[in-house]
């Protein structure tokens, strides 16, 4: 497995893709790949280009993780964060990575934001008749005189 570093990109095993978008990825646990060809930006504008949408949903999902080695504490971190993603999301970014070092173990904290990318479904607005507004007719103008009105001539 590479390296976990912030704005990694995952997908879900089973995502639909547009036909010629090709990904680099590598599986990482649990039914989620890691996009190695490239973080959010460069999904965001290739997934859009072919006329799909990539909408990043909701609040992130906060978790930690301890292991042996520095990468061992991210990706048990990750795999907590993914686990609360719902199935409805197909993709996900690594926001934040924090790590702490301690004489035996590392401990990370991992902040996983869940995306939606799929085909845009356009549906037609409905044509609906305008009619033109009538107006009121206009008061009549008063002419102010000190602390009187008088009507206008």
């Amino acid at each position: 497995m590479g390296k976990i570093a912030k704005r990694t990109m995952l997908l879900r095993g089973h995502i639909e893709l547009p036909d010629n978008l090709k990904l680099a990825t590598e599986e990482f646990r649990e039914g989620w790949n890691i996009v190695r060809s490239g973080g959010a930006r460069l999904l965001d504008r290739e997934v859009r280009r072919r006329g799909w949408h990539f909408i990043r949903i909701g609040e992130g999902s906060l978790r930690g993780g301890v292991g042996q080695t520095s990468q061992e504490a991210i990706a048990g971190a990750l795999k907590l964060a993914l686990r609360c993603l719902s199935e409805r999301f197909n993709a996900a970014e690594v926001e934040n990575i924090e790590l702490k070092i301690y004489p035996w173990f590392f401990l990370a904290r991992v902040t996983v934001y869940p995306y939606q990318i799929g085909r845009i479904a356009v549906v037609p607005a409905p044509v609906e008749h305008v009619s033109p507004v009538s107006m009121p007719p206009l008061a009549v103008a008063a002419t102010i005189t000190g602390n009187k009105a008088a009507p206008a001539a």
